[in-house]
């Protein structure tokens, strides 16, 4: 049953469990270069929210399935938030994520991490007035 998966790989071409390197999508350094400035749109905007105690991230990185962004923002106390995602980079001229994508992003990973740290000092912080 191996011969009839995507794993099995290519007998003298590929070995058993890789994927062929005509599988693997590849950027341009176009495309490279826009995903890279989305990305940081994305963190910056998201550091616009917090204030300065929140650190905020962001990464790509290339797999098997194409590329994959990652932002984080790790607040003083409580657990770090992330958004993870796989932008379609086909036809990408001049903008690989959009304003309003970007937007909601940097928007969730504020609140989210507002959250944590809501959370994290909920029980040891008393309310002034009610």
């Amino acid at each position: 049953m191996n011969g009839n998966t995507p794993y099995a790989g290519l007998p003298g071409e590929t070995n058993a469990g890789q994927r062929a390197a005509a599988d693997i999508p590849t950027l341009s350094s176009t495309q490279k270069r826009l995903l890279h400035r989305d990305v940081s749109r994305i963190a910056a905007r998201t550091r616009e929210f917090l204030p300065d105690e929140y650190i905020v991230d962001a990464d790509v990185t290339t797999g098997i399935a194409g590329p994959r962004v990652t932002v984080a923002v790790r607040p003083p106390v409580g657990h770090a938030v992330s958004a993870g995602f796989s932008p379609d980079m086909d036809g990408v001229t001049d903008e690989v994520i959009s304003d309003d994508e970007r937007s909601e992003v940097a928007r969730g990973l504020a609140a989210s991490a507002a959250l944590q740290v809501k959370q994290a000092v909920d029980d040891d912080v008393k309310p002034t007035g009610k």
